[in-house]
């Protein structure tokens, strides 16, 4: 049984990431890397997402993420893909533990970062810091998907403050950084290179001289992360922890750290597909309210309207309503959107909870679940009435072609998401979206191998 290598924890409180030995596929067993790759679970939301990928090649990582047989037996169909897959060597665990630097890169947009197996022990709860509500069923959900597989299908992303140098060769207090290592290691051949449709070309290494091993442990050792994408598999690592005796191989999970001083990331929202709510009930519902809520059409292209909302966005709440007339379901060069503004500080306080800090009462997601679907349009937060997608121009369309109503987010900083963080404060579930997001399917962790 692989314990993440069994490298003993650093001396210092911060993270603890360990070697394991990842189990990867075989480039000369499937058609291409590419192919058996897919986004991150929740991003694959459309059913033409997931059927082209499971077409893409006969062992995509999807069918072990999103299993598609019925809810009582798809666990143990992923289980026994996994298996079958392994003893097929279409998947095969590496010679020995490591730790992989990962990297992404697309026109101006490059991401490095390291992969590793991080401990879960009760202190790193308070070193790992989610800033997102989850919804439970999703974490039952995975759960069910972890246990019956004994493997971690896909990363995390993690993302910590470094010094953002690549030159010194040594950090605070004489550690050297794991910036210095990563950089270092990129010069030399990775293990493997592909580039998937979306145009990011993924590199992977392995380390595993103890000398960088150490280097990069110890540097790690001296901060906390914040959770960048996966809080429902944090939470789900952090159950399966504490039903399994430790130690074991559930005191682990895997991740991706990637150290935003010198890679800053992308900080994108995750917009709302309200199932039932028609467009035009909408717009209604705030005309009641009109005293205390401004809605502006916005006639245009999309990336007009999505102008507006940004600047909108610099002065207060705002949301970008779409649905019927918007066009892209047609083909229009020009589409109507309904821009929801300059909401009144008196239905405000009114309607967002005062027991929580200001940066949070000021978020817009907060304002939406708070102020919009809970009062104004009276919408329960249940998969029934509301989806949420990470593209924009999906997002939209569903609406258009269902009867729905898109709601677009505008993005927070990603200050804001750390300070709020720091504090122990969480923003509304699904607040965010960082990326670049790790592919899935490059390397997964078995905790039985």
């Amino acid at each position: 049984m692989n314990i993440a290598g069994h490298a003993a924890p650093p001396a210092a409180g911060g993270l603890d990431l360990t070697p394991f030995r990842g189990v990867r596929y075989v480039p000369e067993r499937v058609r291409s890397l590419a192919a058996v790759t897919s986004p991150p679970y929740d991003v694959v939301v459309r059913p033409d997402g997931l059927h082209h990928l499971e077409s893409a090649d006969p062992h995509n990582i999807v069918r072990l993420i999103l299993p598609q047989n019925g809810p009582e037996t798809r666990n143990e169909q992923a289980a026994d893909t996994l298996a079958r897959w392994l003893s097929e060597g279409i998947l095969a665990p590496d010679p020995e533990p490591g730790l992989y630097v990962y990297e992404q890169h697309s026109g101006d947009v490059l991401q490095r970062g390291v992969i590793g197996a991080l401990r879960l022990t009760e202190a790193a709860e308070g070193i790992v810091l989610p800033h997102e509500d989850v919804m439970p069923h999703i974490v039952a959900d995975r759960a069910a998907l972890m246990r019956a597989t004994a493997a971690n299908l896909e990363p995390l992303l993690l993302t910590y403050r470094g010094n953002g140098t690549a030159q010194g060769m040594t950090g605070v207090n004489g550690n050297g950084s794991t910036s210095a290592v990563v950089e270092r290691t990129v010069l030399s051949p990775p293990l493997l290179a592909t580039t998937t449709e979306d145009g990011f070309s993924h590199r992977l290494w392995a380390v595993t001289d103890p000398a960088d091993v150490g280097q990069i442990r110890s540097d790690l050792a001296r901060h906390q992360a914040v959770i960048a994408d996966g809080h429902h598999r944090w939470a789900t690592y952090l159950r399966l922890r504490a039903e399994h005796p430790s130690p074991g191989p559930w005191d682990f999970g895997l991740v991706l750290l990637v150290d935003t001083a010198r890679y800053p990331l992308r900080v994108r929202a995750i917009h709302r597909l309200l199932h039932r709510l028609p467009l035009s009930e909408a717009l209604r519902a705030l005309d009641s309210h009109s005293g205390s809520v401004r809605v502006r059409t916005v006639e245009g292209p999309l990336p007009y309207a999505l102008d507006a909302l940004a600047e909108a966005a610099s002065e207060g709440n705002a949301f970008l309503l779409a649905g019927e007339g918007a066009g892209l379901t047609t083909g229009a060069e020009s589409g109507r959107f309904h821009l929801v503004d300059r909401l009144s500080p008196d239905l405000l306080d009114a309607t967002v909870p005062r027991n929580r800090p200001k940066a949070w009462r000021a978020l817009d997601a907060t304002v939406l679940h708070s102020t919009l679907l809970d009062h104004i349009w009276q919408i329960p937060d249940t998969p029934e009435h509301i989806a949420y997608i990470h593209d924009t121009t999906a997002t939209i369309a569903k609406a258009e072609r269902d009867g729905g109503t898109a709601v677009l987010m505008h993005p927070v900083h990603e200050d804001v998401v750390r300070d709020l963080a720091q504090q122990g404060v969480t923003m509304p579930r699904k607040s965010t979206s960082f990326g670049p997001k790790p592919a899935t399917g490059l390397v997964l962790r078995s905790l039985t191998h």
